[in-house]
């Protein structure tokens, strides 16, 4: 090598050294998990905010017949995606996010008025003993193992601020779920592991809002609180996008 080409060698070197180290990509793949008795369907606000700003986003269309088949569809949702991964959930999925979430591709995890269990707990577990005065879920006797809400309480209970066209259809197009689903526990929670964070619904009738700060606190997640209902992923689109957003960037 010449004297010239060695010199060229030593600066380009020392002119790398000194350059900073480009910033890692923020995360654009996003994977919305819902709960239980609905479908993916509602998040199609949220997943139209995080479109129109560039966001690749999966809805997971889980079939809530029990937790294991639900993480199931959930992880596979999560390894078709290209690079690192927000894992969202709603209510139950929130169950369902904690179990997937220690996927190595995800980067984050938030919950959105969810549930947030620790290694051993269930749905089950985490509704046995609620706060006093809480609001008791208008849940109808299971039928063939699976259950509904009343669907005249419906709207009050679920989606209070939904309007009342929306409400009434996501009343009649419910989804039976599992009572598996219910009594399936978390192994090791994906909150332990990665960066949480919890959007509290002030005015939830389904999971009271004390128990969803107990369990966001216990967390370490990043807590936002707003007005809404059970069902705020229906009627606040832009404020769950807000949350995901600031996940995607953490």
């Amino acid at each position: 090598m010449t004297k010239s080409l060695i010199a060229a060698a030593v600066s380009l070197a020392a002119s790398l050294a000194g350059t900073p180290a480009l910033a890692a990509p923020a995360v654009k793949n996003v994977v919305l998990v819902h709960g239980g008795f609905v479908d993916g369907s509602g998040w199609q606000g949220v997943h139209d905010v995080l479109k129109a700003k560039g966001y690749n986003v999966t809805i997971v269309q889980n079939p809530t017949t029990s937790l294991a088949d639900d993480v199931a569809f959930t992880r596979r949702a999560i390894a078709q995606q290209d690079g690192p991964v927000v894992l969202v959930g709603h209510s139950y999925g929130g169950v369902v996010v904690s179990e997937a979430g220690t996927d190595p591709k995800v980067k984050s995890v938030v919950y959105i008025a969810a549930f947030a269990p620790d290694a051993g707990e269930s749905v089950s577990s985490l509704i046995a003993n609620p706060p006093p005065g809480a609001a008791v879920p208008p849940i109808l006797p299971p039928v063939d193992g699976f259950l509904m809400l009343d669907k005249d309480k419906f709207a009050a209970s679920f989606a209070a601020d939904v309007d009342a066209k929306t409400a009434a259809f996501m009343a009649n197009s419910q989804v039976p779920w599992g009572v598996a689903a219910l009594t399936g526990a978390v192994t090791s929670p994906a909150w332990k592991v990665k960066p949480s964070f919890y959007l509290v619904a002030t005015d939830d009738r389904m999971i009271p809002p004390p128990a969803q700060r107990q369990m966001a606190k216990r967390a370490g997640a990043t807590i936002t609180e707003t007005k809404g209902s059970h069902a705020l992923y229906v009627s606040k689109p832009k404020v769950v996008a807000d949350i995901i957003e600031k996940a995607a960037a953490k």
